[in-house]
Order: C-alpha cells, then sequence, then structure tokens
C-alpha cells in the first residue's frame, strides 16, 4: 500500500479540523508523523474563510434594545491563516522522536457596524501555539507506544461595547502564559496491508493569564483568569481495503464541559454574572474518508467529518457555532524524497443562538490547506 495514501488521508484531516471545530479548536493532533520512516521534515499551512451572521434577539435583559440586530448583525467570523512544522527521526532500531509545532486553538470574531445592531464593534481573538516532544517505542513489528510533553501559549482579548454600554461598555485584554501538558498513546499496525489502528490521550493543559479588565465609568480591574484547554481522546484508524485504495478515519472527544473562561469584573453580579464563554456540553467528531493511488506520482483522497450539534442554549457571541459537518478533498503528488500535498474542504456550520436569543444560522467556510515534506 502506498505510503502517498496515507499522507494524503493525513492532510484531509488537517484541513476539515482548522475549518471551526468545537469550542475553540483549529487543529485537531495527529500522531501520522510518527510513523514515517527514517527522518522526516514537513511544513503545513491551512487558510479558512468563514461566513456566519446572526439576527433577532432581545437585549432588554442587559439593558438593550428589544430587537438586538434588527438589520442583521453582519458576517462576524474573520478568515484566518495556520502554520505548522513536524520533525521525526529514528534514534535506534526500536527508538524515534518527533517535534511538532502548531496552532491548536483560536478566535476571531469582528463584528461589523450596523445599524441598529448592539453587537457593532464586538471584537475578540484568541491565539494559542503549542510546541509538542513525543518519544516512541516499537515494543515489536505491530505495537508501538507513545508519549510526550507539550508547552502552549495562550493569550486573548476582547471589546464588547454593548456590555455595561451605559458606563462606556466592557473590554479585557490577556496577556500570554505558556503552561504544560503531557500526551501518551498505543498503537497497532500491519504494513503490508496499511492497517494501523492508534489510541491517543491529550492531557487539558491549565493556564493562568494576567488581564486588565475595562468598563470606563467603573474603572479598571487588574487580576488573573484561569483558562483550561481541555483534554481529549483521539482514535484513529486506517486500512487497505483493495490494491492501491485505502479507508481511515477517526473519532475525536474533546472535553469542552470544562472549558470556561470567567473574567473577574465581567462574570461579576453586577455586571453578567456569568463566564465569558463556556460550553455545558463536549463535542465529539467523526470523520471517514477513503484514498486512491492513481499512479507512482498521484493519489487522491475524499473525506466527510461530523461534529454532531449539542443543541445547548445559548452559546457564546464570540463563536456562536453548534456543530459542523466538512466534505474534504485532497491529492499527493510524489516527485522522489518530497510529497506536496493540498486540499479543499467546505464546512457546513451548524446554527445555534446566545444569551439574548440572537440567531446564528446558514454559516459556512472554505479551508484550503497544503503539506510540503521530506525524506531523508
Amino acid at each position: 500500500m502506498s505510503r502517498n495514501l496515507i499522507t494524503v488521508s493525513a492532510l484531509l484531516a488537517t484541513v476539515s479540523s482548522a475549518a471551526l471545530a468545537g469550542g475553540i479548536e483549529r487543529n485537531a493532533p495527529t500522531t501520522r508523523i510518527l510513523f514515517e520512516e527514517g527522518r522526516y521534515l514537513e511544513f503545513s499551512a491551512s487558510s479558512v474563510n468563514p461566513t456566519l451572521s446572526g439576527s433577532g434577539g432581545d437585549a432588554t435583559a442587559i439593558g438593550g434594545p428589544p430587537n438586538a440586530a434588527p438589520n442583521g448583525t453582519g458576517d462576524l467570523l474573520e478568515s484566518y491563516f495556520t502554520l505548522g512544522a513536524g520533525y521525526k527521526a529514528d534514534i535506534n532500531e526500536n527508538l524515534s522522536y518527533a517535534i511538532i509545532i502548531d496552532e491548536p486553538h483560536g478566535v476571531d470574531t469582528n463584528y461589523p457596524t450596523v445599524a441598529g445592531s448592539i453587537y457593532s464593534g464586538v471584537v475578540a481573538t484568541l491565539d494559542a501555539r503549542q510546541l509538542s516532544a513525543i518519544l516512541s517505542y516499537d515494543v515489536n513489528d505491530n505495537v508501538k507506544v507513545y508519549g510526550g510533553l507539550r508547552a502552549e501559549s495562550v493569550k486573548a482579548q476582547a471589546d464588547l461595547p454593548f456590555i455595561g454600554a451605559a458606563a462606556g461598555g466592557y473590554s479585557i485584554n490577556a496577556s500570554s502564559d505558556t503552561s504544560f501538558g503531557y500526551m501518551a498513546g498505543v498503537a497497532y499496525s500491519r504494513p503490508e496491508i496499511a492497517l494501523r489502528v492508534a489510541l491517543t490521550y491529550y492531557s487539558d493543559i491549565d493556564h493562568v493569564l494576567p488581564t486588565s479588565e475595562t468598563i470606563p465609568l467603573l474603572g479598571t480591574t487588574n487580576d488573573t483568569v484561569d483558562i483550561k484547554t481541555p483534554q481529549s481522546v483521539n482514535l484513529e484508524f486506517q486500512s487497505g481495503v483493495a490494491e492501491d485504495t485505502l479507508v481511515f478515519g477517526s473519532i475525536r472527544w474533546v472535553d469542552w464541559s470544562e472549558f470556561a473562561i470567567t473574567p473577574t469584573l465581567y462574570s461579576s453580579p453586577g455586571v453578567t454574572g456569568r463566564p465569558l464563554v463556556d460550553y455545558e456540553k463536549d463535542w465529539t467528531t467523526y470523520t471517514l474518508g477513503v484514498g486512491r493511488r492513481f499512479n507512482d506520482q498521484w493519489s487522491g483522497a475524499f473525506q466527510i467529518s461530523h461534529e454532531p450539534a449539542t443543541d445547548v442554549l445559548p452559546l457564546t457571541t464570540l463563536g456562536p457555532v453548534d456543530g459542523r459537518t466538512a466534505y474534504t478533498l485532497a491529492g499527493t503528488y510524489t516527485m522522489d524524497k518530497v510529497k506536496i500535498t493540498t486540499g479543499l474542504s467546505y464546512v457546513d456550520l451548524g446554527g445555534t443562538a446566545n444569551l439574548v436569543d440572537t440567531s446564528f444560522d446558514g454559516g459556512d467556510a472554505i479551508a484550503i490547506g497544503v503539506r510540503v515534506g521530506y525524506s531523508f
């Protein structure tokens, strides 16, 4: 079974997960690089262009108008770009290591100015960078165990003019914090039929970010906010089903019900009395795809990824998406030791409503990704 098929199936997962997965996730982790032969270096990039708008709602409970967005909110999700890199090498016949750099989480929300909309000027960003160092050991020809450390840095900022509007609106700046977690897993493989099953656990990572919150008439509150990026479990699988044909997929569970951002001033009883961002239920993402090698240079694959909606209301104004379905097509070209893979994904975003019952429906996204790998 050609390794080109394995490469193209891996990019499919990267491109589809980059397009607004559950919570604030942007890139789902994968152990694929541990199975590359010899020394291997790769670089990847994804560009995501989402579209989402809302309408209606009753903001009287927070001192606003009875119609929160009579002319709609306008498109609230910004396009974004993610980068990644990885390096894998063998230490001896049984032991190898990998270094991975990625952007696991992120938020880019920017509500435009729309007449009558309380959301005009609402802005939120969250940036996360992660460095993972993984060690793997081949127990025998079929079983591999692996584990490693993860260092993640997170920073965030938000402006919400409609919160405390009579006092000048609310803003928060959360400075960067770097904290550590771990991952561990086991894989079973039979290379002669391209069979591989990998089960991996990723720990949560606790962050304490210094914050500065401001409502002009109330002044500025300097404190800290705890952000725990959630634990998760990945089950990845693949198998050859015919000559030059591969079936692959994954099941990913993320513990988003344990995630919350609760700044001191924002959550105080006199302001909102609730977290800035939280989720009541977890998300589970299912993927299934098929890959085909056309010749020694070209391979292609198609994948469907589905994340069922939680149907829990309300969801945060800063990322009002509940569930998604992604359709992804990718191709790989191999030239000597270089593999170039590109992918295109269309994502249908699930609708929801926020605290004041503004409805967000009909969103979608287009994602484009590329990965260049070099074996040496």
